[in-house]
């Protein structure tokens, strides 16, 4: 079976724009010929009908003249042509001048018929349409004076101006249809390059190559913005990519900490290097609980990334559920060296949130203060209302963050290079998760440098009541 080759886009827009100005030239071009030819013929008409009335005037002269009779044109048919020319008063003849309808043979197309209708003198083939125009001669029909009207253009001077006017015509069309082939040709080449870089760097992407990009230039047309967001998406992909990278290399990283202590233990245990004993089960059951956490952690985030991370909201109380928390956390503070001073306000702080979520939150909150804060330093709670939000900060001392480290706190696997590293212990999920409770409670959650030297975090969720 015979397939057509695909065409291009730039052939497609070339064929689209060309035929189009053939279509509305050649329109052009037939329709100017018909109104040619009708308003032409039409003006000749006209003409021939005035030339008719001023021949009628002689040939009535003449036919006085003779006599009252008409048969001196039929003994001298010569005579036809004299007795067609206009007779005009003294006065009025310097300003006779030869008719249109004289130049283009009118009077050829004149016939005299007598009262009986039989033909005298002029056109022997007078058509069914013709023009007539009776000759009275005191009261009494004493023939017609019939005009065979122009039903086309004949050779002649008027054939020669029909013909020119064509030509122009069709010169005008043939130019049009020229000039419309260079346009398109110029756009399907100019206005679709852009598009065809777009086009061949788009493969590019798709086969992997991120680092891809087009030229934008300084266009402000959609074209412009299409090459803009192409390059936006390119590095968002890039990006995504690195950042998938990054978080496989870091999850290898803390799947195998654990996994190699626990083989290693076990290990020891099979050969008897090490008793099973009360000491070993707890050093086994501690790190279990590490990839435990791990994974139950990274399981939360893929809930939160697609929106499945389950939300039962209430009214509640913060201020009870932060002090709670901090109760909680009171021995494991303590075990780290820190000193809590907790300001939370002397009336209830209402919020409408998910407790179990909330209370995940500060834990986390906690948690990391704990676990990155130099022993013999203070941690501080500090909860108040701000207008239509309620206002949670959470400050603890030394070590601190470096100021351009801040935003980054909350990427997955992310730690400082200083003392808050990987040696505490943790995953760096807690504070990405933190972000995601926070964001499902439609607040906000920012790092900021703590006046104690420490960590800032300070949590803005609405408040209701």
């Amino acid at each position: 079976m015979f397939h057509l080759p695909r065409l291009s886009l730039a052939a497609k827009l070339f064929a689209a724009v060309f035929a189009t100005a053939m279509a509305v030239a050649l329109a052009m071009g037939v329709s100017a010929q018909i109104n040619l030819n009708r308003d032409f013929l039409g003006y000749l008409n006209e003409q021939a009908v005035n030339r008719l009335e001023l021949a009628r005037v002689s040939v009535a002269a003449g036919y006085v003249e003779n006599g009252n009779s008409w048969d001196f044109l039929r003994e001298q048919p010569s005579q036809w042509g004299w007795l067609l020319r206009p007779r005009l008063p003294e006065a009025e003849a310097p300003a006779v001048k030869t008719s249109p309808a004289d130049l283009t043979g009118a009077t050829r197309r004149f016939t005299l018929f007598d009262a009986d209708r039989q033909r005298i003198a002029g056109f022997p083939l007078p058509s069914s349409n013709a023009i007539e125009r009776a000759i009275v001669v005191d009261g009494l029909t004493v023939g017609w004076l019939v005009l065979t009207p122009f039903e086309s253009v004949s050779s002649g001077a008027e054939k020669r101006f029909a013909d020119a006017q064509a030509l122009v015509a069709w010169g005008v069309g043939g130019g049009a249809v020229l000039l419309a082939a260079a346009v398109a040709f110029w756009a399907s080449r100019r206005l679709l390059q852009p598009v065809r870089r777009v086009a061949a760097a788009t493969h590019r992407l798709a086969a992997g190559d991120y680092t891809t990009r087009v030229a934008e230039g300084r266009r402000n047309d959609e074209i412009g913005q299409l090459g803009r967001d192409f390059n936006q998406l390119a590095h968002t992909l890039q990006r995504n990519e690195a950042m998938r990278r990054e978080f496989m290399a870091d999850v290898s990283h803390e799947l195998r900490t654990p996994l190699g202590v626990l083989h290693g233990e076990l290990e020891a245990l099979e050969d008897g290097v090490r008793r099973l004993d009360g000491a070993a089960l707890r050093a086994l059951k501690g790190e279990v609980s590490t990839l435990h956490k791990l994974v139950d952690d990274l399981y939360e985030l893929s809930l939160a990334d697609v929106g499945a991370l389950a939300y039962r909201k209430a009214d509640l109380d913060l201020r009870e559920l932060i002090a709670g928390t901090a109760g909680a956390f009171g021995e494991r503070i303590q075990g780290s060296g820190l000193t809590l001073q907790l300001a939370l306000p002397e009336q209830p702080l209402p919020a409408f949130g998910d407790e179990r979520r909330l209370r995940q939150l500060f834990n986390n909150l906690l948690e990391n203060s704990c676990r990155y804060t130099d022993a013999g330093g203070a941690l501080r709670i500090s909860a108040r209302r701000e207008g239509g939000h309620a206002v949670i900060d959470v400050q603890d001392s030394a070590p601190g963050v470096l100021p351009e480290q801040l935003p980054r706190l909350f990427e997955r696997f992310f730690r400082t290079e200083a003392s808050r590293n990987r040696r505490s212990g943790g995953a760096g999920l807690g504070l990405s998760i933190c972000q995601r409770i926070v964001e499902a409670h439609e607040g906000r959650i920012e790092a900021r440098t703590s006046p104690l030297g420490g960590l800032w975090l300070r949590v803005e969720l609405p408040s209701h009541g």
